[in-house]
């Protein structure tokens, strides 16, 4: 059975090391609650791109931004002393809108949904008793 190609088994080693080094290695107070939500490796192996939410407001999005960017250096040097790669590529902190636009969509259902005018499980219960 196929493992996935080698750059999405780096990516998701990268991944793996730099949420377990954030967690317990980088003890930044600018960093906030950070989640690592997926690394896109280039086919060569050589940049990184980390894409991060965080848990907060726009400030603290911001706080941690500096300080992960601030982080960079040593997080790729420990990234190159734990994984046997032959070049550590370069990471790029980049923040996931995606996870923001989840979740307004996810309100703007949830606001759709509760003003809505009747419920729609009755009313529909209503036409198979007719």
């Amino acid at each position: 059975m196929s493992q996935g190609s080698r750059p999405d088994r780096v990516a998701d080693l990268i991944r793996a090391e730099l949420a377990l080094l954030l967690t317990r290695e980088v003890h930044d107070p600018g960093i906030g609650f950070v989640t690592i939500t997926r690394v896109q490796m280039t086919p060569d192996l050589q940049q990184a791109r980390v894409f991060y939410t965080v848990l907060g407001d726009d400030q603290a999005r911001k706080n941690t931004g500096r300080a992960i960017d601030r982080a960079g250096p040593f997080l790729r040097r420990q990234i190159g002393s734990r994984l046997r790669l032959k070049r550590v590529p370069e990471l790029t902190f980049l923040y996931d809108e995606s996870i923001a636009g989840q979740d307004r969509i996810e309100r703007l259902l949830n606001e759709v949904r509760t003003s809505a005018p009747g419920d729609p499980d009755v009313d529909a219960n209503d036409d198979h008793k007719s």
